[in-house]
C-alpha cells in the first residue's frame, strides 16, 4: 500500500465502527466510511468533543451537527499547495487527502522530465492534482462536469497563488470532451482521471465504473503524445480491484508506447494505531 505520510494540516487520529475521527488544521470532524468494518475501542476523547459529525441516515444521505460554530470554509496546506475546506451535503469537506501520494508522485514525475509537459485532469475536482501538477511546472487542462467543482478548483488555485499558471478550466462531459479533443487534434503528455462508481450520463444514460472503465482508458490512449509521460487512474470502487486497473491499462499503453505499470492500494496513517486506513486505489503507467 502507498500511504499518503507527508500531511501536517490533516490527521486520522483514530478509526472504529463505521467512523473515522480527523482534524483538517484546527477543526475536528467525525465522518462515515464503509471501509472501517472493524469495531476498536474509542479512547480518544476528541470522539465526544469533536467540532463536527456527519449522521448517516438510515433513507439515505445524511446531516451535520456542530458543537460550536466553525467556520464556512477554512484552509488546510500541504506544502506549496492551499486548499478551501468546507463541510457539503454528502460528508464530504472538498479534499480527498489520501490522494497527496499521487500529487507527490506526479509533480516528481513532471519536475524530472526535462521537457514541458502537458497534462489533462478528467473528472478533476476541487483541483488537487491540478494544482500539483502545475505547481512542478505543467501546464494543465482541468475538467470536470460540475460548474460548481471547477469554480472550487480556481478557488483552490487562487489561495495556492498558482492563478497565473497555464491552466485551462473546462466545464464538461469528459467522454465528449476527449473525443472533440481527438478530433482536434490536440495531444497531452499525461493523463489523469479519477471517475466516479456510479452516476448517470447528460442524457440520463447509466454511468457504472466496471463496465465502462476500459473504454474510457480506451479512449483516453487517443489524446496521448508520441512520448507520453504517465496515465493515471484512481477508483474508490471496491469492486475493481487496483490489479484489475493495472490490466487495463497495460493491455491498452504497453504495446504502443512500451513504459510500466503499477498498481496498489493508497492510504492514510492513524494515529491512534499506527496503521494504515485503505482509501482506495491507483494504477499507473509510466515511461
Amino acid at each position: 500500500m502507498r500511504t499518503a505520510n507527508n500531511w501536517t494540516d490533516y490527521r486520522i487520529i483514530d478509526t472504529s465502527d463505521g467512523e473515522k475521527l480527523e482534524t483538517w488544521g484546527n477543526i475536528s470532524l467525525v465522518r462515515p466510511d464503509p471501509q472501517i468494518i472493524w469495531k476498536t475501542d474509542r479512547t480518544s476523547r476528541l470522539w465526544n468533543t469533536a467540532d463536527g459529525h456527519y449522521h448517516r441516515s438510515a433513507s439515505g444521505g445524511g446531516k451535520w451537527s456542530f458543537r460550536k460554530k466553525v467556520p464556512e470554509v477554512w484552509n488546510i496546506n500541504y506544502g506549496n499547495l492551499k486548499f478551501n475546506i468546507k463541510p457539503t451535503g454528502f460528508k464530504h469537506t472538498g479534499l480527498f487527502p489520501e490522494q497527496a501520494v499521487n500529487w507527490d508522485f506526479m509533480a516528481d514525475k513532471i519536475r524530472n522530465a526535462g521537457r514541458e509537459i502537458s497534462v489533462l485532469n478528467l473528472f478533476a475536482y476541487t483541483g488537487g492534482a491540478t494544482l500539483a501538477c502545475a505547481d512542478a511546472g505543467a501546464s494543465v487542462c482541468h475538467v470536470d462536469a460540475s460548474k460548481g467543482m471547477v469554480q472550487w478548483a480556481r478557488e483552490n488555485a487562487s489561495v495556492s497563488g498558482l492563478s497565473d499558471k497555464p491552466v485551462r478550466w473546462i466545464v464538461d462531459d469528459c467522454e465528449k470532451f476527449i473525443a472533440r479533443e481527438i478530433r482536434r487534434g490536440r495531444r497531452y503528455d499525461a493523463v489523469i482521471m479519477d471517475p466516479p462508481s456510479y452516476g448517470r450520463g447528460p442524457s440520463g444514460e447509466i454511468w457504472k465504473l466496471e463496465n465502462s472503465i476500459y473504454d474510457l482508458v480506451k479512449l483516453c490512449s487517443g489524446v496521448l503524445s508520441d512520448n507520453p509521460l504517465f496515465f493515471l487512474i484512481n477508483s474508490y470502487t471496491t469492486g475493481l480491484s487496483p490489479s484489475v486497473m493495472g490490466y487495463i491499462l497495460g493491455t491498452v499503453l504497453t504495446e504502443k508506447s512500451g513504459g510500466i505499470v503499477s498498481f496498489d492500494e493508497i492510504g492514510l496513517p492513524v494515529q491512534s494505531t499506527g496503521m494504515t486506513l485503505p482509501c482506495g486505489s491507483t494504477a499507473i503507467w509510466q515511461k
